[in-house]
């Protein structure tokens, strides 16, 4: 058997992702710092609006899969997510106050909401089950390579224009329509999954009890999880307030990117080989230590040790969350599976941003991430009492 082979769309939807990362994360890796030192937002504020805006995603989300299982397509939710997710980046450098970044973000996120669960389900439509961590793995490895050319670009921006924030944000729109057009040429969907009988919602009683009970307690832990792991935002505040110059705080998410996309694709392997308990074990450890490192410490080098091992959590356990989630869901429902899914974890980072947000404010940023790595001490104990095992699933195209 070829355990390597990917389908060529696999590829492409990778390339799809690493453009608009790199689009969003020009944006994201200087907006904290833009919020508090151009709009004087607070610590609190950001939270908020980062919790508002990856809870709307998942909101979204489940309608969207809903939505695909139902028409037994992805693709055109898929680029009408990407597509409204691009026409909306000319609202940040427009934005001039917190009302505006919020609506911006707002709108920025129903479009990453549209075409997050479609995409997750396309990609499970598509492979085989015994490559579905590597498939996962390559799309969060190459987003991630956005992840980090993003920052890196909006830094070298900010010194070349002496911290223009608005231009370097005009820079970001530019990828965003290139992926688009990636979407349009470059990916490729089977035939409709859609039961010739199917004309109702697939978001009824008898469907959601098709899900099977380990996915229930799937979603249960992932929202846990998610509370310990609040918005990087706060990463790139704790930069700065260790003293990072604002030309230089995006850094801490091109370290913990570049960790996250070298790490993704070789978890996502290793987890197609067994032992996938061991390594969201692993992922969670990782994120404890990084927890009580950014905690810990005032000096930037460690900082950046912070967010290597935050990088490190983010690859052992992301890709892997979604194949957990593919294997327990039916083919028929695979988009609606990963639209609840997203819901639960974008309710529980609403709350952890917010959570967050209002520790910073009233306790220091030492107790943000104290409170962080207790969340996932929870996390991990939950998932040392209850093991995790894959299932027997279908063939691409279900």
């Amino acid at each position: 058997m070829n355990r390597s082979k990917l389908p060529s769309s696999i590829v492409a939807l990778g390339l799809v992702s690493l453009f608009m990362d790199l689009s969003s994360e020009m944006i994201h890796s200087l907006l904290p710092v833009f919020l508090v030192t151009v709009l004087g937002a607070s610590a609190l504020s950001v939270g908020f609006i980062e919790g508002i805006a990856e809870a709307t995603a998942s909101i979204v989300k489940i309608f969207s899969g809903v939505i695909s299982d139902w028409m037994g397509r992805r693709k055109p939710l898929v680029l009408l997510g990407y597509g409204l997710a691009a026409l909306t980046k000319p609202l940040f450098p427009l934005a001039n106050g917190i009302g505006a970044v919020l609506t911006a973000r707002f709108i920025d996120r129903v479009g990453k909401g549209i075409r997050g669960a479609p995409r997750d389900a396309l990609i499970a439509d598509i492979t085989l089950p015994e490559n579905r961590g590597a498939a996962y793995g390559l799309r969060q490895a190459m987003d991630t390579v956005g992840g980090f050319a993003g920052p890196l670009l909006a830094m070298a921006l900010m010194v070349a224009t002496q911290d223009n924030f608005r231009l370097v944000f005009w820079v970001a729109v530019v990828p965003a329509f290139i992926c688009v057009l990636l979407i349009i040429f470059g990916v490729e969907e089977p035939e409709s999954t859609r039961p010739a009988a199917q004309l109702r919602s697939p978001l009824r009683r008898e469907n959601l009890h098709r899900l099977a009970p380990r996915f229930w307690w799937l979603v249960a832990f992932a929202a846990v999880l998610t509370c310990a792991r609040f918005s990087e935002a706060f990463l790139l505040l704790r930069a700065e307030n260790v003293g990072l110059a604002v030309t230089w705080v995006p850094l801490m998410l091109v370290v913990m990117n570049i960790v996250y996309a070298v790490s993704a694709y070789p978890f996502g392997r290793l987890s197609d080989n067994g032992g996938r308990r061991h390594l969201l074990a692993l992922g969670i450890f990782f994120l404890i230590v990084s927890d009580l490192v950014l905690a810990l410490t005032s000096n930037i080098w460690l900082i950046g040790l912070g967010a290597a091992l935050w990088g490190l959590h983010m690859g052992a356990t992301q890709g892997l969350l979604s194949a957990l989630v593919a294997d327990a869901a039916p083919a028929d429902l695979r988009g609606t599976a990963f639209g609840v899914f997203n819901l639960a974890s974008g309710l529980a980072l609403l709350a952890a941003s917010v959570i967050a947000g209002g520790v910073w404010a009233a306790f220091g940023p030492a107790m943000t991430f104290y409170v962080g790595a207790a969340f996932a001490g929870v996390a991990l104990i939950g998932l040392l009492t209850r093991r995790i095992s894959p299932a027997p699933d279908e063939s691409p195209g279900g």
